[in-house]
């Protein structure tokens, strides 16, 4: 049904293919840039990612300033406050983020700070609170799930309160993204898994989200296709460089449709999983993602219903209400097949998580703002039923 209004809106220039990773001295330099702070962690470094990059500056006039490896699995509003402190006294004048959405969000939240001219990321938590530009930003996805070379949005974890921040603007948007197969070989199957379903679970969401629009939905149906076609091989072979990419894409056309249409109830969960728990944010909407769309099918059910045949079902011989029950069934199989595969949880308490820490998991999900873009309101009763259900 075609909305009574909507907005989209992607300002993202987009790099992907074999030897993408060479093109960012040239881009830098369209950008009026010249010394790049490096965001990234010391598994990317060790992997070898990062040399990679250097190698791409060989022959350029333009540098890496500095290479910031200290990004740890939940970028924190101490480690983004460290290092907008060291862009400032290095004298950088733009952001490369190599790695997954944690390395990306640290840069995202430096950026806030500096360009704000604030001391504390704190003070700017929030929905469109950013005023000034940021600098300029290129990403390097090294995982295929978060999408955050595309989207508005940094999740910071607080330290002080044990809870993840939103900050979310226009201004937020990185200026490029570089999908390079080259950046994603070296994701272990377990991790290639979990980013993907990452993806899966930002296009499932977007697609049946009350801010759903019929740009974001092409965005949404391709993710879940590229999905069927790739992840499985990616997951059992990721030397793979066409699956690889194939999933980079993913990511990034999920990225597009839910910054535009937003999340809902699945993220709000997977958020407090991280939080309470400390549960990877990608296993956390993958064993979440069926319950979360069960709970959701008797006001979303012909939208839900529409996702089957991009996951491979059928449209023949059923109804709609057996038709959406296929998605369902066919994310659960396609769940299954990774475990089997690569060790990705199906169920929180083999995630790790405690049975006592639900009520909690659900009392920090009520508070987070995709619930405002789910299509069915959300108590506390409710998250905890869907939480003990995934449990």
């Amino acid at each position: 049904m075609l909305p009574a209004y909507y907005q989209f809106y992607c300002p993202v220039k987009i790099l992907s293919g074999e030897n993408a990773l060479g093109n960012i001295p040239f881009e830098m330099t369209l950008l009026g840039r010249s010394s790049a702070m490096v965001v990234t962690d010391r598994g990317v470094v060790e992997a070898g990612l990062v040399a990679r990059l250097e190698s791409a500056f060989a022959d350029s006039d333009c540098r890496i300033g500095f290479i910031f490896d200290e990004v740890p699995p939940d970028s924190s509003n101490r480690i983004v406050n460290k290092l907008a402190a060291l862009f400032r006294e290095k004298g950088c004048d733009c952001f490369i983020a190599v790695g997954g959405g944690s390395a990306i969000d640290t840069a995202k939240g430096a950026n806030i700070v500096i360009s704000q001219e604030s001391e504390d990321l704190l003070e700017l938590q929030g929905a469109d609170r950013i005023t000034a530009d940021m600098k300029p930003m290129i990403v390097v996805p090294t995982t295929a799930g978060t999408g955050s070379e595309v989207t508005r949005v940094a999740v910071i974890f607080n330290e002080e309160k044990n809870v993840k921040m939103s900050f979310v603007s226009d201004k937020l948007y990185p200026r490029v993204a570089v999908l390079d197969p080259a950046m994603t070989q070296t994701m272990p199957p377990r991790i290639t898994a979990a980013t993907g379903m990452d993806a899966l679970t930002h296009a499932m969401e977007a697609f049946i989200s009350i801010q759903k629009n019929p740009l974001s939905d092409i965005f949404a149906c391709r993710t879940v296709d590229f999905v069927r076609r790739y992840l499985i091989r990616a997951t059992e072979n990721g030397k793979d460089r066409e699956a690889r990419l194939g999933m980079a894409n993913a990511a990034l056309f999920a990225g597009i449709a839910f910054s535009n249409s937003m999340v809902g109830v699945i993220h709000a969960l997977a958020h407090a999983t991280g939080a309470v728990s400390h549960v990877p944010h990608g296993a956390a909407n993958a064993l979440l993602l069926p319950w979360g769309l069960e709970y959701n099918l008797d006001v979303s059910e012909r939208a839900i219903a529409e996702l089957s045949c991009h996951l491979g079902g059928t449209r023949e011989f059923l109804d709609l209400r057996e038709q959406a029950g296929l998605t369902i069934s066919l994310v659960r199989n396609l769940l299954d097949r990774l475990n089997r595969v690569s060790g990705l949880p199906t169920r929180l308490r083999d995630a790790g998580v405690r049975e006592d820490k639900l009520p909690d998991i659900a009392g920090t999900a009520i508070n987070d703002g995709a619930l405002l873009y789910n299509p069915k309101e959300v108590s506390f009763e409710d998250a905890l039923g869907i939480l003990r259900k995934a449990y």
